[in-house]
């Protein structure tokens, strides 16, 4: 298999979280591009068995720094997600999770670096959880590494955490229900960052909005993804009170349950994400699409 212009043939690229909604998409294309990746992944049984055989894999703990330098020895680009922790505080588990990924880098001298943000984390705080995610990026930035940093919009996918609901017929959320905001498909944020990593032609530090291909509203959500499911299909707005009770009947902790309701109260009207819509951060699958091939199934099951 020949590897196209911009393409080093025999190139290290590692990808973190490959198990998960992005990395499960991303991990194929590079290997389609003809790199053999290397995937660090906290349970290898998890892995797609067939993707196995085209992989380097190795079981670790993405908050053990000296594993992850280990890991990373000769990378040529990596893609780093901050994988969820169990800390009774998430942003401890940013932090160190942040300071994993910035001493790899530092230590081994990566050149290239895809990172997994989001939209707010330009703001650095007032953002809950998002927070976390500038904290990362701050600390990249400091490394010397050439970094990208994807500021992606409201994944399709947090819609299948909510299968039950929207099988009773409703969406919940603590937004406006009008308020409009970017929409991005897994799979479109994972092409977005194969380009980067396959490609040796850029450097220095960089933001780049993966805004899938228009801001949505939850009641327009609703609308689609009933449409999508074959059933009525509602947004409904909750208090913060109604989602702190909520989060409570899970078992979260106040600082879990803190770190969700801020990133709610970051995304208002006044907000404008760093990078724009435009050519270069608008993407092209459409939540009525995904929604039909994805959550139908789940709905109607």
């Amino acid at each position: 298999m020949s590897v196209g212009e911009g393409y080093r043939a025999g190139m290290k690229i590692v990808l973190t979280a490959p198990t998960g909604h992005v990395g499960s998409l991303l991990a194929p294309q590079i290997v389609r591009a003809g790199v053999r990746p290397t995937l660090l992944v906290r349970d290898a049984e998890k892995l797609d068995a067939e993707l196995r055989a085209f992989a380097d894999i190795v079981e670790l703990d993405q908050g053990d720094a000296d594993a992850v330098i280990a890991a990373t020895t000769d990378a040529d680009a990596l893609y780093w997600v901050d994988p969820r922790t169990n800390d009774d505080d998430p942003l401890d588990g940013y932090r160190r999770m942040s300071e994993s990924v910035a001493a790899a880098v530092t230590a081994n001298g990566i050149p290239r670096v895809v990172f997994q943000s989001s939209g707010g984390a330009e703001a650095r705080s007032g953002f809950g959880e998002i927070d976390g995610l500038g904290y990362t990026e701050e600390l990249l930035n400091q490394t010397g590494a050439s970094v990208t940093h994807l500021r992606n919009g409201y994944f399709f996918s947090n819609l299948m955490m909510d299968v039950d609901s929207v099988r009773n017929g409703e969406i919940v959320t603590m937004l406006d229900l009008d308020y409009r905001m970017p929409w991005v498909a897994p799979l479109d944020i994972a092409t977005v960052a194969a380009g980067r990593l396959l490609s040796s032609d850029w450097s220095g530090i960089s933001t780049l909005g993966v805004h899938g291909p228009a801001d949505l509203s939850f009641n327009y959500v609703a609308q689609i993804v009933g449409e999508a499911v074959g059933r009525r299909v509602v947004a409904r707005r909750l208090s913060e009170a109604e989602m702190t009770s909520l989060f409570e009947g899970f078992g979260m902790t106040p600082a879990q349950i803190e770190a969700i309701l801020g990133m709610s109260r970051g995304l208002t009207e006044s907000f404008r994400p760093e990078n724009p819509r435009s050519m270069a951060t608008t993407t092209p699958t459409s939540l009525a699409a995904w929604a039909y091939e994805n959550l139908r199934p789940l709905v109607n099951s």
